[in-house]
């Protein structure tokens, strides 16, 4: 009894904070040392009755407790009692308050409608009757709730006999508890992403949010307050136009509606495969499908209709639409630019503009494309190579003297030589012939190229002249040449034109020229040979 008194006092310290004091319902709470609920459930309980603050004379707590506490009566007769299942779904279309569904409840009934207070009271006790995971209010086409059903089926490869166990992806709509599920071979985030991709096209549109549990493959970093997503999961959302929004960690009820359906899963759908033998993983998600159909279109107990006709009645309408094109499973990776403004992709190395060498990129890799990313921006584009050790460069990329070394080739180098004579030509030619590899001959005629700037084209040909007439055709030499302006005494070494597309010297006749001749030939005469010996020809 003392007991009851002292309940009774506090209700009456709650009206008058309430009433007279005008304090919130949460400050009330702290004060009497009550759930914030109770205040709310006192407050509305004797506004229904009509008890205002101060109290009546006559009211003791006696009395106070029957008025407050008196068993609920049933609707009177003469009051048209609303339907309180379709106004619970009714109330997840987005926008839809209790007070638009009330009056919508007065236009039908004008001559028997409850009052707002009664009508709000009354639907709160039918929403207390139903399941607390039915008590949730879930706005449509607002989250889907995302989970692996922890329980595995056995797959067995009919050629070997070995057995591989498949994971159960199971997703669930807030608002409808439309259950989708379909087994994949692993938790990976290949088939986390392409879980979701069937998901979406199954139900034909997009979630505003995706509510996963802090997976691995899905959740880099589980935070209560900033989680950090997986890049891939994250790019993934950003093409539906969707968000994510993980669950707290160690917070199942963050995700009631999924935990709720992972349990439908396993006892309607799992619990009827037990006994099924499968032999590959389309066996199996084919018999899960048919499962699913009838789980989806069983009646609600204390609702109109199903999962299926909620979610096309309720979700669907309110979701957003798919895109037009599928997305493409894509890999981000960390990577810093090499001193040769490449990176390394699968052993394949792709170019980024060369003012980025040494900084940090993301990239954005899929199965035939590579993108490269510098503060957030797209800085390179480049199709997907399988060719290991090999290098993808756009000209852009590179600096402007790399950019002009790599467009001189074999054929050009050849039409600019022959554009200032057929020496300068023959010269190139023996250039690139004549090196182990070809790109110490660009090197050489490039060499040529920036003798032609400092001395001039016509001197740069008489030198090639004079080069090939003495056999030494080289860019040393014929420096050597142009410095010692020997290019310019004709008389030295008489001119001789070079046969088109010569690869080595040309045969000149010179008085210190002797030939393979000279060493063939045996004199006839000794004296002639003693001559010859004792007065050798000059050098001029």
């Amino acid at each position: 009894m003392p007991a009851k008194r002292k309940a009774m006092r506090q209700i009456k310290e709650i009206l008058r904070l309430k009433f007279e004091a005008g304090l919130s319902h949460e400050r009330i709470a702290a004060a009497c040392g009550v759930s914030k609920g109770a205040v709310t459930k006192y407050v509305q309980r004797a506004i229904e009755v009509g008890v205002s603050w101060p109290l009546p004379a006559h009211l003791d707590d006696g009395a106070l407790e029957a008025l407050l506490f008196a068993h609920t009566p049933a609707p009177a007769r003469g009051y048209a009692a609303p339907d309180f299942a379709h106004i619970h779904q009714e109330l997840k279309r987005r926008g839809v308050t209790l007070q638009l569904l009330w009056e919508e409840y007065v236009a039908a009934h004008p001559q028997g409608a409850y009052r707002y207070s009664q009508f709000c009271w009354h639907y709160g006790r039918f929403r207390e009757r139903l399941k607390r995971s039915m008590r949730q209010v879930h706005r449509a086409g607002d989250k889907l709730f995302i989970d692996y059903s922890g329980d595995t089926v056995a797959i067995i490869d009919a050629a070997s006999g070995a057995i591989r166990f498949a994971e159960i992806f199971v997703a669930a709509l807030g608002a409808s508890s439309y259950v989708y599920a379909e087994a994949t071979w692993t938790q990976q985030l290949p088939d986390w992403i392409g879980s979701h991709i069937r998901t979406f096209e199954h139900l034909q549109g997009v979630p505003a949010l995706l509510v996963p549990d802090n997976l691995k493959s899905a959740i880099k970093r589980a935070c209560r307050f900033e989680p950090e997503a997986n890049s891939t999961y994250a790019d993934m959302a950003r093409h539906y136009g969707t968000a994510i929004l993980p669950a707290r960690p160690f917070r199942p009820r963050d995700k009631a509606p999924v935990e709720a359906s992972v349990l439908l899963a396993q006892r309607w759908i799992l619990a009827r495969l037990r006994n099924r033998v499968f032999f590959s993983l389309a066996e199996l998600n084919a018999a899960i499908s048919a499962l699913l159909i009838d789980l989806n279109h069983r009646p609600f107990k204390k609702l109109d209709g199903c999962r299926a006709s909620a979610l096309a009645s309720i979700d669907r309408p309110a979701m957003m639409a798919l895109p037009q094109a599928r997305y493409e499973f894509a890999e981000w990776k960390s990577a810093t630019v090499n001193i040769d403004y490449h990176v390394d992709i699968g052993g394949h190395y792709y170019s980024v503009p060369h003012n980025l060498v040494r900084q940090k990129i993301e990239v954005r890799f899929t199965a035939t494309s590579v993108e490269c990313f510098f503060k957030g921006k797209r800085v390179a584009a480049h199709a997907r190579s399988d060719s290991r050790g090999r290098h993808t460069t756009i000209a852009e990329h590179m600096p402007e003297s790399h950019r002009r070394h790599q467009q001189w080739t074999p054929g050009r180098l050849l039409n600019w030589a022959l554009s200032i004579g057929p020496g300068t030509r023959s010269v190139v030619q023996w250039q690139l012939d004549n090196r182990p590899h070809p790109e110490q001959g660009y090197r050489a005629c490039l060499g040529l190229l920036n003798l032609a700037r400092h001395f001039g084209e016509a001197r740069l040909e008489a030198a090639c002249c004079r080069a090939l007439a003495i056999g030494s055709p080289t860019r040393k030499r014929i420096k050597s040449i142009l410095e010692a302006k020997l290019d310019q005494h004709p008389e030295l070494f008489p001119a001789a034109t070079p046969p088109d597309g010569a690869a080595a010297a040309v045969k000149v006749s010179h008085v210190n020229v002797r030939g393979p001749e000279y060493f063939r030939s045996t004199p006839t005469d000794p004296g002639e040979s003693e001559a010859c010996l004792s007065n050798p020809p000059s050098i001029h």
